[in-house]
């Protein structure tokens, strides 16, 4: 039977290995698992629903988990497959004539929609008093002739695009807009600048309430933009 001092040794040595067995495991777990994507959606900050009657719950929903999701996916792998080094999309945008169209479609297809999603809000309500009123009504002599403006680009963008409210390389508000999921941030682009507000006249969109009326999606949709992230952005943008 053995003593004291061989029982003490045989415990401490169990412990030990079962001690370095589970640290092990446990990092063979970790390296084993899933790890996140450069690029993810962050998450709606409302529900499908709650944009309704302007935008109807089953377009929200088809529109975030399969249109936008798969702009998300496709960035990924071009990304894997083409950019070397890491860095931001907005670095990547800036340079996208160097890359592939599959990089340029779903680059510029997240960064739009997570853009989009962020500027609109459940009864949007007025723009009140503040930098972003004074800058729309320094650019634009007004709330309505940017608001006609903004729709003029809407409208009158042929086919899938985006219409945008963005800032230009010397500071100035401007209105403009992009085919397919071009925006003015792409070295490619017609129009250059920082996005501050973007909105998207693909038929995916709009199509399973308003049909082929854009121009009543267009209207309906300036009362459920989110004033104060479009101010925010316009701050960021030129501080």
């Amino acid at each position: 039977m053995p003593n004291s001092n061989s029982r003490r040794k045989f415990i401490s040595t169990s412990i030990k290995g079962s001690m370095a067995l589970g640290l092990t495991q446990g990092l063979t777990s970790y390296a084993s698992a899933p790890q996140p994507l450069p690029f993810q959606q962050a998450p709606l900050a409302y529900a499908y629903g709650a944009l309704e009657p302007m935008i109807d719950s089953m377009t929200m929903e088809i529109h975030y988990t399969k249109h936008a999701a798969t702009y998300t996916k496709n960035l990924n792998e071009a990304v894997a497959a083409e950019v070397k080094e890491s860095q931001s999309l907005e670095s990547l945008l800036g340079k996208i004539s160097q890359y592939s169209a599959k990089l340029r479609n779903n680059g510029g297809g997240h960064y739009n929609h997570e853009l989009f999603w962020k500027c609109m809000r459940p009864a949007g309500g007025q723009l009140q008093e503040g930098p972003l009123k004074d800058a729309i009504n320094n650019a634009f002599n007004g709330y309505d002739n940017f608001k006609a403006k903004l729709s003029e680009a809407a409208m009158t963008r042929f086919g899938s695009g985006w219409a945008w409210l963005y800032v230009d390389e010397k500071k100035n508000l401007q209105i403009g807009s992009t085919p397919n999921q071009d925006n003015p941030l792409m070295d490619a682009s017609p129009i250059k600048g920082k996005p501050i507000l973007g909105l998207d006249v693909w038929e995916h969109a709009y199509y399973l309430k308003y049909q082929n009326r854009r121009a009543e999606y267009v209207s309906n949709w300036f009362s459920i933009v989110n004033w104060k992230e479009v101010e925010k952005n316009l701050l960021l943008a030129r501080p």
